[in-house]
């Protein structure tokens, strides 16, 4: 991912004006990967600043190692929304946007009175989006739910527990970072149905279980598919066996998917006669007979090196990969070359290291165009282009909206 500072954004989504009101991981993610791609984000915190901000370690009070790339492509402006002239302030920006986004739970919005209803009557362009853990119309609307919440309620910890026999979490913010892509996702239908058909926007819900039930359903609905009361749980992907195993230097995962990887593994390994095993031979016997299957690969993988598996399968295009710690995946000459950590110079932080953007594009790529801001870095400047000054008195200030 390329710097470039520069007055205007590039990238794909240059011109459109996103306001942030998110907190923690799962809403700031979205928009930052917005940001990524040249929209113009308008971060709005509250004098405390977003907790990311206090997360550790930090060189500096306000600006933990997370909100570095959690808010890069930002611009932040501090208001307190339970003042009248923050809150004026703070529809006046909304009146400007085309997105806005959210985790804030809906009843909190209410009372604030920055809700859908008062929002698109001032902007009915605005493309609306609300994050949180429960559909808005359900009897837990208003319920809290954070990352491992959403992982209990979802089935995640159960799935764990078929397979260690302990309910233990996924060790990753999975719930919140999958949200986040999703919520890029609804932005960027929302906004082409806007501007090729109604030329409205529209309020657009992102809770966490549903998108995550969905989501965990993909494979594990299995024999449920077809039967009310049918089986769930794709038996493959719940193997006890389903493990990396020891090479005769380290570890790796050998992963023979298809008929053709299976013959050429066998052959590879001087077992010609497993290929037409009946327990292995398709695709389907070794989904059934799964533990035997990985009990299989596991006796076999100390035979070679970790290189020289990596070699063989190569060869004959059999998925494999040695395990990485985070610290080894991302020292890989792969890793180097596709950017995906990069040095960069903080104005105030000095020098940290940036994640890269993933998704390569050809003729517009994503880029750094602001580092993260201090907290409030930004609110004179966008609040001045509105009218405002947050100098003056309240009750001057409230009458302009």
């Amino acid at each position: 991912m390329s710097e470039k500072q520069q007055n205007g954004n590039g990238g794909p989504l240059a011109g459109l004006r996103v306001v942030e009101l998110g907190t923690v991981v799962m809403a700031p993610y979205a928009a930052q990967q917005l940001g990524d791609l040249g929209a113009d984000v308008i971060k709005v915190e509250h004098p405390d600043g977003d907790v990311s901000r206090r997360w550790t370690p930090q060189r500096h009070p306000g600006m933990g190692a997370a909100n570095l790339n959690l808010n890069r492509n930002k611009r932040s402006v501090v208001l307190n929304l339970k003042e009248s002239r923050d809150r004026a302030a703070f529809l006046a920006l909304a009146a400007t946007a085309d997105v806005f986004i959210t985790n804030v739970r809906p009843d909190a919005l209410r009372r604030l009175g920055v809700d859908y209803e008062r929002l698109s009557v001032a902007n009915p362009r605005l493309v609306f989006v609300t994050a949180q853990g429960f559909r808005v119309d359900s009897s837990q609307g208003d319920r809290a739910a954070y990352d491992d919440t959403v992982q209990a309620a979802t089935g995640l910890l159960a799935l764990n527990q078929q397979v260690s026999g302990e309910p233990r979490f996924v060790p990753t913010l999975l719930v919140d970072k999958l949200c986040g892509l999703v919520i890029v996702q609804a932005v960027l239908a929302a906004l082409r149905e806007r501007d090729n058909l109604s030329g409205i926007g529209q309020h657009v819900e992102v809770p966490m279980v549903d998108t995550m039930l969905s989501f965990n359903l993909v494979e594990h609905l299995w024999a449920a598919t077809l039967e009310p009361h049918g089986e769930f749980g794709y038996r493959r992907a719940l193997s006890p066996r389903r493990e990396a195993t020891p090479t005769s230097d380290g570890w790796m995962v050998i992963m023979p998917y298809t008929d053709r990887n299976w013959r050429d593994f066998a052959a590879a390994v001087g077992r010609p006669e497993l290929a037409d095993d009946p327990r292995f031979s398709s695709l389907k016997a070794r989904t059934a007979n799964a533990d035997e299957f990985y009990d299989l690969i596991a006796s076999l993988t100390p035979l070679h090196t970790t290189s020289e598996w990596q070699e063989l399968c190569d060869a004959k295009s059999i998925p494999a990969s040695p395990v990485h710690t985070l610290a080894e995946a991302t020292s890989t000459e792969y890793a180097k070359e596709g950017g995906i950590l990069q040095d960069a110079v903080h104005p105030t932080e000095g020098p940290y290291r940036l994640i890269g953007h993933p998704v390569r594009y050809s003729r517009t790529p994503a880029a750094l165009y602001r580092h993260s801001p201090n907290l409030g870095e930004n609110t004179r400047e966008v609040l001045a282009k509105l009218g405002f000054d947050p100098a003056e008195p309240e009750e001057t200030a409230a009458t302009k909206v």
